[in-house]
């Protein structure tokens, strides 16, 4: 499989060179020159087939590797020291009824969805390595609103030759997830507050990545970068596979006739999550409607609604934080195949975005985009309201995040009839104790845990949802240091530097 940017650069990539670059030359995200699609007959035969024989099916038909070297690696990280009961279980919320199941993505090392991907990444990175002959030192920049730092962490911690910086928005996390990426800190981790929002972080990540002058002085040391990002195929690929997954468990469960469509819904920032569902239904993944659920910062919704995007307006901070993004990343990719990959309208439309802060679609381009999706936005209050209704009607207990798709969906489809609905999943995507101020403040009354501390709520959450809870977050809430002052943006590449300094010994000079 070659690969390709989405904007101006001609060149194509192996899927080692697109791992270990992350973004392409041109400030680009990769895609592959073709998707691949999978029989029925393929399909049928994968639905016995474990996680990671499951997972080792799909990376093939985009990766190099061969499936001798990626078989032991995907059974160590799919295995049950990592993920507990499963990677991914698709779980019915009631027995009596057949046509609504939640995908459950929060089993791993840091209790949310990104576990999936970056627990695999370094290894993916390592193999590329080796293909390459690549023997420079690689240090993952990553940005994160809140779960793509811990699991990142988590997944590098260790890796030889390797390193990782992650910089997060100051008071645009959970307390958990910031005690979780302060409790990660090791000989190859660090983590900087940011004074800013998600998008300050993500867009200053894109500059360095963007700066040659940086570059190349590192180049001289023999020092990389890279990303842990969704922009990252390395990092979305893998995605692909719990949709592919959740489709053979439907199948397998016989709740799915082979010919029969069903829908998913996914709470939505920085669209990487719904892109992968998007590529698993081109590969032949019978999935009918995509539903893009998005919290306050309704971007994505809007852009669906009227095909304008515009990031020209005030970023909220939700109780969903996670997803408190105004420019989305992947869309990119998405525009990119909706146009038949051309490059220059892509190009004008993220050139667009830089300068003005807004493009707007083409009527053909439009179309094709709400042919593909729906997207509704829920506010904090319809949140919480959700996670009680959920929780009294099927005795799930969900974090904010997934309230977010709960309540996109009924706000979609409640003026249909039920017979008229297909199947449909939606994707939970962390853990409660992540997030147990919002969870608790949903469910119980509010004079139980009025003045209760974040052990008590969350011990009291774990006696109500009899959820086990995770030793990661066992060990933030152990944590008791704090984040120290926040970065300035113009501090930002500096402390990059300096990390890496630390990290290598190598004396960056710039």
């Amino acid at each position: 499989m070659r690969y390709i940017s989405t904007r101006q650069d001609p060149n194509t990539y192996s899927s080692a060179q697109v791992i270990l670059q992350g973004l392409a030359p041109d400030g680009g995200l990769f895609v592959p020159e073709s998707i691949p699609r999978v029989s029925k007959e393929t399909w049928r035969g994968l639905i016995e087939a474990s996680y990671a024989e499951r997972a080792l099916y799909i990376l093939s038909l985009y990766l190099d590797f061969s499936p001798a070297r990626l078989r032991p690696i995907l059974a160590k990280v799919y295995g049950e020291e990592n993920f507990n009961p499963a990677p991914a279980p698709l779980v019915q919320l009631n027995t009596y009824d057949d046509s609504a199941y939640m995908l459950e993505l929060w089993h791993g090392p840091s209790a949310a969805f990104k576990d999936l991907a970056l627990q695999l990444l370094p290894h993916l990175m390592q193999l590329s390595r080796e293909d390459l002959g690549d023997t420079r030192h690689y240090s993952i920049v990553a940005a994160t609103s809140g779960d793509t730092g811990k699991a990142a962490m988590e997944a590098f911690r260790g890796m030889d030759d390797m390193s990782i910086v992650v910089y997060y928005p100051a008071k645009g996390v959970s307390p958990i997830q910031e005690k979780q990426m302060l409790s990660a800190q090791g000989d190859n981790c660090f983590v900087y507050a940011v004074d800013g929002d998600f998008d300050l972080a993500q867009r200053q990540v894109k500059t360095i990545f963007q700066d040659k002058a940086l570059e190349e002085t590192l180049a001289e040391k023999s020092i990389c970068l890279s990303s842990a990002n969704s922009m990252n195929w390395g990092r979305l690929l893998p995605q692909i596979v719990y949709y592919t997954s959740a489709y053979l468990d439907l199948l397998g469960q016989e709740k799915l006739e082979a010919e029969e469509v069903f829908d998913i819904v996914v709470p939505s920032g920085n669209f990487g999550n719904i892109m992968a569902a998007w590529y698993a239904k081109q590969m032949g993944v019978p999935i009918g409607n995509l539903y893009c659920a998005s919290n306050k910062n309704k971007v994505l919704s809007d852009f669906i609604r009227t095909g304008t995007y515009d990031r020209k307006r005030s970023l909220f901070k939700t109780s969903s934080p996670s997803m408190d993004i105004l420019v989305s990343s992947n869309i990119e990719r998405l525009l990119f195949e909706l146009t038949g990959h051309d490059k220059a309208k892509v190009s004008a439309w993220m050139e667009s975005l830089q300068e003005k802060g807004t493009y707007q679609l083409d009527p053909e381009t439009r179309r094709e985009l709400k042919a593909l999706f729906q997207g509704a936005y829920a506010d904090d209050r319809l949140v919480a309201s959700t996670i009680k209704s959920v929780y009294d009607t099927t005795d799930h207990m969900i974090d904010p995040h997934t309230a977010v798709a709960f309540a996109a969906y009924d706000l979609l489809t409640r003026k249909e009839k039920k017979e008229d609905l297909n199947k449909v999943v939606y994707v939970s995507t962390a853990s409660i104790y992540k997030f147990p101020e919002a969870v608790a403040e949903a469910v119980f009354p509010a004079r139980e845990v009025r003045s209760l501390s974040l052990q008590e709520l969350i011990d009291k959450l774990e006696t109500e949802s009899g959820i086990e809870l995770s030793a990661s977050i066992e060990r933030a809430l152990a944590y008791s240091e704090d984040a120290g002052a926040a970065l300035k943006r113009e501090d930002i590449k500096a402390s990059l530097i300096q990390s890496l300094n630390r990290l290598t010994g190598r004396d960056i000079g710039f």
